[in-house]
């Protein structure tokens, strides 16, 4: 028998708690909206007391436009989607935006040893995760199948700037680090009105800078992976650091009683299927923190902690602890994080 769970959101997790903001000598703007398919959250101080709401409105607006235009998958008029469309093996230069993506994207895909993988389009789709209620059980040749279609070895040569497709059908989807991205590069506008002291959340990945109202860390809350009970497993203080948080527990579909997540693995082409549920990420950016933390979940909370020692990655995993009998989680976290939550 099979069942389906389905949220909107990739993970998740981050929320930052509530704060008694002293209004008097400066002054709090929240903005909310929708971009990116997703919802963002932006709070940015204004010490001044001079910045027109509309004006940071606009910063936000723009700075979302300008990643939307070269990013999304959504929108086929994107600088993404026409190289999607082309099937071509020709060399292409990117824009400013998209070539820092794809450079990151290809550092984390070969320091993970290719488990974070911009190009598992045809494995996400073959396990029916691509549409909503389409979810089914391929078969091993099918598997290989896509496989063969899939991984930036096989089907990208990305460099300095450039990017060619060394399949031709190749397809790109950057939703596990254009959010992070999105956040850093509105951050980026918001300095350029002078707002150095700022939160900006998309979707769950988020950016902070400098402090909070209260003149402190921003407080982070990271989210229990139970989709039935928002817990907090902790918080942490961020300034100067990009946060992100993947999860298997909001899209999955069951088969007698066998969990199979969204989260597929290339060098399996399969679901996950150790106990790790969530992998929580802080990096010098966000960009770089989305993008880790799939990677991160993927491998698992064993391998995950060596690749992490290994490059110094700050990661926190959240394991189901099979023995209670309610839902609860261990949480193992590398050097680098223990450092930078202390």
């Amino acid at each position: 028998m099979t069942s389906l769970k389905s949220f909107s959101r990739r993970s998740f997790l981050v929320m930052p708690l509530a704060f008694a903001a002293c209004r008097s000598n400066k002054q709090v703007i929240d903005i909310k909206g929708q971009s990116m398919g997703t919802t963002y959250n932006v709070v940015a101080i204004d010490h001044s007391n001079k910045l027109k709401e509309s004006d940071v409105k606009t910063a936000i607006s723009e700075a979302l436009a300008t990643v939307n235009a070269s990013m999304s998958n959504w929108d086929q008029t994107s600088e993404i989607s026409r190289i999607n469309a082309e099937k071509t093996d020709r060399m292409t230069t990117l824009s400013p935006e998209l070539a820092q993506v794809m450079e990151a994207a290809a550092f984390v895909n070969q320091a993970s040893g290719g488990r974070f993988d911009t190009t598992v389009g045809p494995l996400i789709e073959l396990w029916g995760f691509g549409a909503p209620g389409a979810q089914s059980m391929p078969s091993e040749g099918a598997v290989a199948d896509a496989r063969a279609k899939s991984g930036h070895e096989n089907t990208l040569r990305i460099g300095a700037g450039t990017l060619q497709k060394t399949q031709a059908d190749a397809q790109i989807y950057l939703a596990a680090i254009g959010k992070g991205y999105g956040a850093d590069h509105v951050g980026r506008a918001l300095e350029q009105l002078g707002v150095n002291d700022y939160l900006v959340e998309i979707g769950g990945d988020l950016y902070a800078a400098g402090r909070n109202p209260d003149g402190l860390p921003w407080q982070i809350g990271i989210e229990a992976p139970n989709a039935a009970d928002r817990g907090v497993l902790g918080v942490v203080g961020l300034s100067g650091l990009g946060l992100a948080s993947s999860g298997d527990y909001r899209n999955y579909f069951e088969v007698d009683g066998q969990r199979y997540s969204h989260l597929i693995d290339p060098a399996t082409g399969r679901p996950v299927d150790h106990k790790t549920a969530s992998a929580t990420v802080l990096a010098e950016n966000a960009m770089l923190a989305d993008a880790w933390s799939t990677a991160m979940l993927i491998l698992g909370r064993e391998r995950g902690l060596e690749v992490a020692a290994q490059h110094g990655i700050a990661v926190q995993f959240a394991e189901r602890d099979p023995s209670v009998t309610a839902l609860q989680f261990k949480t193992y976290a590398s050097e680098a994080f223990k450092t930078l939550a202390a």
